[in-house]
C-alpha cells in the first residue's frame, strides 16, 4: 500500500466489490492511496453461496496498511443507493470516483425471460449506475473534479446472426444500454473535467463467470484474462487529465496496449 500513491487522498466506491473485478478494483485503488467503500449485498463469508464479502476484502486491505469501509448496499432498492453515498460522505467525505460494477444476471432466452428478472436486470445494471451518478454528481461539478467508470462487457456488441447464444439477450441490452449512458453523460459533464468511461474486461474467471458456466475447463488458457489486467486499466481511468481521458468505450486489454500498462500483483 503506498499512501502517497496516484489516488492519494482520493475517495472511492467500488460496487459489486465483494468478489471478483470488484474486488480486484477496490485493493488496486487502496494500492494507491485512495479510501475505499466496497460496497455489495454479501457483507460476510458464508452469506452468499460463492465465496467473498465485503467484510473480508475490507479486512485485506485494511490489514495491509490501507484503508477501507464495507458498506452492504442492495443496489436494487432506491434507499440502499442513497445510503450508500450518505454513509460515504460521513465517513470520509465526498466522492471522488465511482465505479459501477456490481451486476445480476439470468441468462434466459427472451421467449422464456420472466418480468421480474427483466425488471431487475434494468434496475441494477442501468438505473442503479444511473441514480448513483446523480447522487454523486453535484459534489463533482462543484469541485470541478471527478471520475465515473462503469463495466460493461462484449455482449454489448452486436451478435451475428447466426450465432445462436446462451441466453444473453437481456444482459446485452443492459450493457449496452449502460455504454451509451456513458458518452452522454461523459459529454454533459466534460467542461466540469468529470471523466466518465465504460470499460469490458474480456473473460476474467471470476466466481459469477465460473458460476454461470461461462469459462469451462474446455476454454482455451490464452482467451481467459486476468483480474489484474482488469484492475490496472481501471487504475489508469481515474487519474491524469480528465478531460483527456472521458468518453472512452474501451477493453482491458487495450488500455494496456495504449498506455504499456504492467499489471500490478494484487497479493496483499
Amino acid at each position: 500500500m503506498n499512501n502517497e500513491g496516484l489516488l492519494a487522498g482520493k475517495v472511492a466506491i467500488v460496487t459489486g466489490a465483494s468478489r471478483g473485478i470488484g474486488e480486484a478494483i477496490a485493493i488496486r485503488y487502496a494500492m494507491e492511496g485512495a479510501k475505499v467503500v466496497v460496497s455489495a449485498r454479501t457483507l460476510d463469508e458464508g452469506d452468499h453461496p460463492l465465496g467473498g464479502s465485503i467484510n473480508s476484502v475490507v479486512s485485506r486491505i485494511n490489514n495491509a496498511g490501507g484503508d477501507a469501509y464495507a458498506v452492504r448496499c442492495d443496489l436494487a432498492i432506491a434507499e440502499h443507493r442513497e445510503n450508500l453515498i450518505a454513509e460515504t460522505k460521513s465517513k470520509y467525505g465526498s466522492v471522488d470516483i465511482l465505479v459501477n460494477n456490481a451486476a445480476v444476471t439470468y441468462f434466459v432466452p427472451v421467449k422464456d425471460f420472466r418480468k421480474k428478472h427483466y425488471d431487475l436486470m434494468l434496475e441494477v445494471q442501468v438505473y442503479a449506475p444511473f441514480h448513483l451518478s446523480q447522487l454523486c454528481l453535484p459534489a463533482m461539478i462543484e469541485q470541478q473534479s471527478g471520475r465515473i467508470v462503469n463495466i460493461s462487457s462484449h455482449a454489448a456488441l452486436h451478435p451475428e446472426k447466426d450465432a445462436g447464444g446462451r441466453g444473453g439477450t437481456v444482459y446485452g441490452m443492459c450493457k449496452a444500454a449502460l455504454e451509451r449512458f456513458t458518452t452522454g453523460l461523459a459529454a454533459e459533464v466534460y467542461n466540469d473535467h468529470i471523466g466518465v468511461n465504460v470499460i469490458s474486461p474480456g473473460l476474467v474467471a471470476t466466481p459469477g463467470v465460473v458460476h454461470h458456466k461461462l469459462i469451462t475447463q474446455d476454454t482455451p488458457r490464452e482467451r481467459v484474462t486476468p483480474v489484474e489486467h482488469m484492475s490496472e486499466a481501471c487504475l489508469r481511468l481515474v487519474h491524469g487529465d480528465a478531460q483527456s481521458m472521458t468518453g472512452k468505450i474501451t477493453y482491458a486489454s487495450d488500455m494496456l496496449k495504449e498506455f504499456d500498462l504492467s499489471p500490478a500483483d494484487l497479493a496483499c
